[in-house]
């Protein structure tokens, strides 16, 4: 019986040492490259792998501060430069994973760790010991023979620790630590409260006669949408793919209007996901914030080390184009209520009637159907065009290691490539000329009801090339592109097409640079700086030259004609007013929101109302983003910084004039030049000598006006 019962226990001891499973967090990766193995990974494994790399991090700035040896920039600013690796590491993996596919175990974790974070960074910058080294360096920097880029990460080293509290008193220090962990919890609430609205509307159509006017693929794709939700008919949400053409082609007039009232009004419907008090809580706390360091708002505490500096400068340059953009908008207006009226319609057109009859006017006047231009720009051709332009003006290839298919199904599974983290997404390696690996390329392009609107770019991985880190970057693109249905690949519109280019635009700044410091490699550049790679990029999408290249019927493998090509060119300044001040108008939202000084009687939808009054915005056109689903400024990184696409626009459109100016808009020299002069040196000079190095001058705002026909 005594043997028995020993044999009985060693053997559940045997058992539950098998069943015990390291955390593939805390393990090196066996991955191709160190790439993330995202399919060994538990959403129960980021929380204590956070935890771990917090301890192991407050372990390395305690023996930075405490080291007895004069401050070296190898002993200071390195060793912060190399330290937490294992923080990074999860950061990187988590936060993209977060956006796309988080469930509610990681959403747990987001708000666990966003207020351990805020611990975590206060621990840093508030720590005396620590800022006295950076001191001693940054008030000697002229004599320590550092380099350019040297420099430049030791002045966002002082910044940042100055604006995490370092001269603060101990109250004050107190203050920001609260403040910052309130709005880090504001922030998540916002973005979740916009998923949750974005989720929360469907549209289910069961007589097929009130969706006349939609095209054939648009109606195959809401009636697969619908059977998948287990219902029949035809259903429509608002992801993009689906809302944008209803509003466009469907003819139902107050089924448009049901459509675009629950787009524009997300967030804003006094439930459980209302943002309107997300919003003044946000605002508030950002002044406590700017104030705290001696800022009048927050707008000036946020543009004080980007290029503009000031909002005034911002905000005067936003209403340059607006003038222009608000009268070419009025124009158009009357066109399309002429349009309307003869089209036996009486009375005003409504904002849900711009985007129908601007595409009936477009036709009429170019004769150019986005039905006869997507089967060109299925998206296997844009991104192979992508990847072609890439190659002509920066030298680099990309191998394919993992393709995604036909969404979920016919995926291409490899033993020996890079995992990912849904099978939707795909893999390349991105080699140099000489056959050099340079990074890996991950890209995930459909909508999920898990992942949040938009378009990005993340880096799972930094570059870092400092103490023992020698990495290369991991870079992903994140869309929501118009899925493919079972009987037609996933063909693109034009606006699709072009953000395909404008986020590949991103992905080459992060695995093009050669910083070796991950604080200034790739996109970790002024605000109003990084949409320069990404904005300069679109243009290639819709040059002839390039169009001729990549553009192909996906039935027939006919080239794009050019006939197509002409009307484009033709129709390329149609609704460029409506364009125009949809997007200058939340610039603007943007900074009044963060300009003011006091929001004591502040209210969400009377503020943004009193702003359109005194813009003079026309009521057929909204901002672009009202505010409660404007994620990009709520729980985004573009806070007070809206305007730096249009900021990065002027930059975009002079620069690309420089290879129109060769006639050659794929001239390899120019495009070394800019890889050579922005690309590879991400944040470690000043953004405005990248730009002149590059273009030989300061860049003209007229190309702006005139690519946008407004001149």
């Amino acid at each position: 019986m005594m043997n028995k019962l020993c044999f009985t226990l060693m053997t559940a001891l045997t058992l539950m040492s098998c069943n015990q499973r390291e955390n593939p967090l805390l393990t090196e990766s066996t991955a191709p490259f160190g790439a993330p193995e995202f399919s060994q990974i538990k959403s129960t494994d980021y929380l204590p792998a956070f935890e771990e790399g917090f301890k192991q991090q407050k372990a390395e700035f305690d023996n930075i501060a405490d080291n007895t040896e004069k401050p070296t920039f190898a002993n200071t600013i390195d060793a912060l430069e190399a330290s937490g690796k294992l923080l990074n590491k999860v950061s990187g993996i988590f936060y993209n994973v977060n956006e796309t596919d988080a469930d509610e175990i990681m959403k747990e974790t987001e708000k666990k760790v966003s207020t351990m974070a805020t611990e975590h960074n206060a621990y840093m910058t508030m720590n005396n010991k620590l800022f006295l080294r950076i001191k001693k360096l940054y008030d000697n920097k002229t004599n320590l023979g550092l380099t350019r880029e040297q420099e430049m990460v030791l002045d966002k080293y002082y910044r940042r620790f100055v604006r995490g509290g370092a001269l603060l008193n101990e109250e004050q220090k107190k203050q920001l630590v609260e403040i910052d962990k309130e709005l880090s919890l504001a922030t998540i609430q916002f973005g979740d409260n916009s998923l949750a609205e974005t989720n929360a509307f469907t549209l289910l159509v069961d007589n097929k006669e009130d969706l006349s006017g939609l095209p054939d693929d648009v109606l195959t794709a809401a009636r697969e949408r619908a059977e998948a939700a287990g219902k029949k008919g035809w259903l429509f949400t608002l992801q993009k793919p689906s809302w944008e053409p209803f509003l466009k082609y469907a003819d139902n007039r107050e089924l448009r209007k049901q459509m675009y009232l629950a787009y524009t009004h997300r967030g804003d419907n006094n439930n459980t996901n209302d943002n309107k008090a997300v919003i003044k809580k946000i605002l508030d706390l950002r002044l406590q914030k700017a104030k705290l360091f001696g800022y009048n708002n927050f707008a000036e505490y946020q543009l004080e080390d980007k290029m503009a500096k000031t909002p005034q400068a911002a905000y005067d340059m936003l209403i340059e184009i607006w003038k222009p953009a608000l009268a070419k908008a009025k124009e158009e207006r009357a066109d399309l209520q002429k349009l309307m009226n003869e089209s036996g319609v009486e009375g005003k057109l409504e904002a849900w009637d711009w985007w129908y009859y601007a595409e009936k006017l477009r036709q009429l006047r170019y004769a150019l159907d986005e039905a006869h231009l997507k089967p060109y720009f299925s998206l296997e051709n844009v991104r192979k065009g992508v990847f072609m332009v890439a190659n002509k003006l920066y030298g680099i290839s990309f191998k394919p290691l993992r393709v995604a298919g036909n969404v979920t199904k016919d995926t291409e599974i490899k033993e020996s490539v890079p995992d990912v983290y849904h099978p939707e997404v795909s893999c390349f390696e991105v080699l140099d000329s000489n056959g050099k690996h340079l990074a890996l390329y991950y890209t995930d392009y459909f909508p999920r009801s898990t992942k949040r609107a938009g378009a990005w770019m993340n880096n799972i991985y930094d570059a870092a090339h400092v103490g023992d880190i020698d990495q290369d970057p991991m870079i992903v693109n994140v869309c929501n592109f118009t899925p493919p249905t079972s009987d037609t690949p996933s063909l693109l519109n034009i606006d699709e097409a072009r953000t395909l280019f404008h986020e590949f635009g991103h992905a080459t700044h992060g695995f093009l640079t050669k910083c070796k410091y991950p604080s200034v490699s790739g996109t970790s550049v002024a605000r109003d700086f990084v949409e320069l790679p990404s904005q300069i990029m679109e243009h290639w999408a819709v040059e002839p030259e390039v169009m001729k290249q990549y553009a192909v019927h996906y039935k027939t493998g006919e080239t794009i004609p050019d006939s197509l090509i002409a009307k484009m060119q033709a129709a390329s300044s149609f609704n460029t007013g409506f364009e125009t001040t949809e997007l200058v108008a939340a610039s603007l939202l943007d900074l009044e929101f963060h300009m003011q000084g006091d929001y004591s009687q502040f209210e969400a939808n009377a503020f943004e109302k009193s702003v359109a009054d005194k813009l003079g915005l026309i009521p057929e056109i909204a901002f672009r983003y009202r505010g409660t689903y404007f994620n990009h400024i709520f729980s985004g990184g573009y806070a007070a910084g809206y305007y730096s696409y249009l900021w990065a626009e002027v930059l975009d459109a002079d620069g690309f004039e420089a290879f129109k100016e060769s006639g050659n808009v794929l001239n390899e020299e120019i495009g070394r030049r800019f890889r050579t002069n922005i690309l590879e040196m991400g944040g470690s000079e000043e953004p405005m000598e990248l730009y002149r190095r590059f273009r030989g001058t300061e860049p003209n705002p007229e190309a702006l006006l005139k690519g946008r026909g407004l001149k």
